[in-house]
């Protein structure tokens, strides 16, 4: 893990995620972007893996979860992403423990973490992100084929 938080802190990073398989995969975007990605396009990068990241909310432990995600560290992670990280066998590590991630302005909280605020199932979590970003890339809200 040392390996991935050093490769996080002196590269820049937001995430970095070393794969089953040994690979270590680096990524820039902030917020959760990356991992709902990875989860809804490649889970098996993320099926076993390490993953050092800057911050950990609880949308973003969602992602961890549904991804199957083996072990995490965060510098910063929300008391609800640590959580929901244990309750489904995740071990999981950070450096500041937070009642919950605030947003980008430093003004609340961070809109991911007011959208899992109240929901304990990852898979509805995840639909929720999906559902933002729509509403977000779009301006119109997210409507069901």
């Amino acid at each position: 893990m040392k390996e991935l938080i050093d490769i996080l802190h002196n590269e820049g990073l937001t995430l970095v995620i070393k794969s089953r398989d040994g690979i270590i995969h680096r990524f820039t975007q902030r917020g959760v972007k990356d991992l709902l990605t990875l989860v809804q396009d490649a889970p098996e990068l993320l099926n076993e893996a390490m993953i050092a990241d800057k911050a950990v909310g609880k949308a973003a432990a969602a992602c961890m979860v549904m991804g199957s995600v083996n072990r995490v560290h965060a510098d910063v992670m929300s008391e609800p992403a640590l959580a929901l990280l244990q309750a489904h066998g995740i071990t999981a590590e950070y450096g500041q423990l937070v009642n919950h991630i605030i947003n980008r302005a430093g003004t609340g909280w961070c809109p991911m973490e007011l959208l899992s605020r109240d929901v304990d199932d990852p898979a509805v979590i995840i639909k929720k992100m999906q559902e933002f970003f729509i509403k977000a890339k779009t301006g119109r809200p997210f409507r069901p084929p």
